[in-house]
């Protein structure tokens, strides 16, 4: 069964992202079928990550939905094998349908990433509550389909801050796993409202949930530098580490060992982090 982490800034982790979709904005496509997704797994355990958060319906701006069928259809065999191969790596799932979570858990992922944090899918909650997995609770503005078309805020780390803290609260009523609240970069927000957002990052990370970062290779990177996704590794590098600077708790990745790398550094720069 699934092997539970527990989630601070004094001992940060990495989950690595497995997508098995056809159209996410970086590596759609790479790891669909089963020699290459496997393979993939295989690299992000040994280069170090703790959780690996596997996706099978991409969420960038713009996509395209699949059935819950399909989803399910991907999602399972992909969870099976995966907790049989590394029982001490916790197995997450993104998706905010509770019927692909209700899939996902049976199959053995202990955690839950749903974008929504629970608002696309009434049943998640209570689907989450009767497990007790892991549940990660990000905030978006908007669907994938319309999120970036003209996001408005009047202090969008205020509002992040205040939907990410109420969910949480209601969420945590009689649940046993742990909540890890996610900001939600690039979900419904400008440039300048994902920078804003990290600048204040502090106002998050309060240390009463475990804070996750997720800015990998985004458009809030490639866009200001100029350059696209496969050119933003080296953007990336530079925000986790003030994510983690920040008290952020998990950092989601492409990239592992370049985040490990991070992790170690920070572990020089914060005494008693190790």
């Amino acid at each position: 069964m699934h092997h539970p982490i527990v989630f601070c800034p004094q001992k940060p982790v990495v989950m690595g992202i497995l997508n098995v979709t056809t159209d996410s904005f970086y590596d759609g496509g790479r790891h669909f079928n089963e020699k290459e997704w496997l393979s993939h797994a295989e690299q992000l355990v040994t280069e170090g990550a703790s959780v690996i958060d596997v996706g099978a319906m991409s969420t960038r701006p713009g996509a395209t939905g699949v059935s819950a069928e399909v989803e399910i259809a991907r999602i399972v065999p992909v969870v099976k094998r995966l907790v049989r191969e590394y029982p001490t790596v916790s197995i997450s799932v993104d998706t905010w349908r509770a019927s692909v979570a209700e899939a996902a858990i049976v199959a053995g992922a202990g955690m839950i990433n749903d974008i929504s944090g629970g608002t696309f899918d009434q049943m998640m909650f209570p689907l989450i509550r009767k497990h007790g997995v892991d549940y990660v609770l990000m905030h978006t503005k908007g669907t994938p389909q319309t999120m970036q078309l003209n996001p408005q805020y009047e202090d969008v780390t205020d509002e992040v801050r205040r939907f990410l803290f109420t969910r949480a609260t209601m969420l945590a009523e009689g649940f046993g796993g742990q909540i890890i609240l996610d900001p939600g970069f690039g979900f419904g927000k400008t440039l300048a409202h994902n920078y804003e957002l990290m600048r204040r990052l502090k106002e998050i990370t309060t240390g009463e949930w475990p804070v996750l970062v997720g800015i990998s290779r985004k458009s809030m990177i490639y866009k200001l530098l100029e350059t696209d996704p496969e050119a933003a590794l080296n953007g990336t590098t530079a925000l986790n580490l003030f994510s983690l600077l920040q008290g952020a708790s998990i950092l989601r990745v492409h990239d592992v060992k370049d985040a490990m790398e991070v992790l170690k550094i920070f572990g020089q720069l914060s005494p008693g982090v190790k």
